[in-house]
């Protein structure tokens, strides 16, 4: 009987084997998808945060009609690179602080769609042409002030003229940190400056030059720090949208 026993459980041990040994014959990923999400109007990326903020959606339709959804997260300069995909037919789309590429009503119907549909075999590239729903440029450089703090200007404009993504300005931050990545998801809340605004109070600033300087008293002498400035409207998830990074040194 033992005999009979170990030798069911050989033949069950071997053809589990071989069929794990089919089952993992397949090539791993290796197509790259990569590209930029570009300002319509400026011809510059989105700034946006590492890791997080703006993403690719990809819908492989390859092998089916309602396939599961996968994300590729954009670096903070607004392009992406993804280096390990399976070969396929791709709907792309990129979501982000900007009027959606895709937008459906009340029913649920898509009533725009400006996603792409491409076939990833090998390095494809995508791009993005996007409405942010806000601009921040810096007005000058950065100084460093006699009290060891920072004081920066910059100046925030609508990025689209659709009036449906075009509400209020919630809050901005001057955001600090000691190494490139900043952003909401990176940085030194000591010094770190977040300005709220009531309603439509912000409205009033937009295009104008407006001055901030980060808080907590002086910062470490002898650093590098890196700074930039986020805004986000009262849409959606609450992206950020940002000017790019400046560095600036307290001697």
């Amino acid at each position: 009987m033992k005999k009979r026993l170990y030798s069911i459980a050989a033949c069950a041990i071997a053809l589990l084997a071989a069929s794990c040994s089919k089952l993992d014959n397949y090539e791993d990923p290796k197509e790259t998808l990569k590209g930029s999400v570009i300002d319509a109007g400026t011809g510059k990326t989105v700034q946006t945060e590492q890791g997080s903020g703006t993403r690719i959606k990809l819908l492989e339709i390859s092998w089916s009609d309602n396939p599961t959804p996968f994300y590729i997260a954009s670096m903070q300069d607004g392009t992406y690179n993804y280096t390990k995909l399976f070969k396929g037919t791709n709907k792309i789309s990129a979501e982000g602080p900007f009027v959606p590429l895709v937008q459906t009503d009340n029913t649920g119907a898509t009533v725009v769609d400006k996603s792409q549909t491409v076939e990833i075999n090998g390095t494809k590239t995508v791009d993005f042409q996007v409405e942010p729903f806000l601009r921040i440029e810096w007005v000058g450089e950065p100084t460093v002030n006699s009290d060891g703090t920072i004081t920066a200007s910059y100046k925030i404009t609508r990025g689209t003229n659709d009036p449906n993504f075009q509400q209020n300005v919630t809050d901005l931050r001057l955001f600090v940190n000691s190494n490139k990545y900043v952003g909401n998801n990176n940085f030194d809340d000591r010094y770190s400056t977040q300005v709220n605004f009531n309603g439509s109070d912000a409205n009033a600033t937009l295009g104008q030059t407006v001055t901030i300087t980060t808080k907590g008293g002086p910062l470490p002498k002898t650093r590098q720090y890196f700074i930039r400035v986020g805004a986000r409207i009262d849409y959606g998830l609450k992206y950020y949208n940002y000017s790019d990074v400046k560095t600036v040194t307290v001697p």
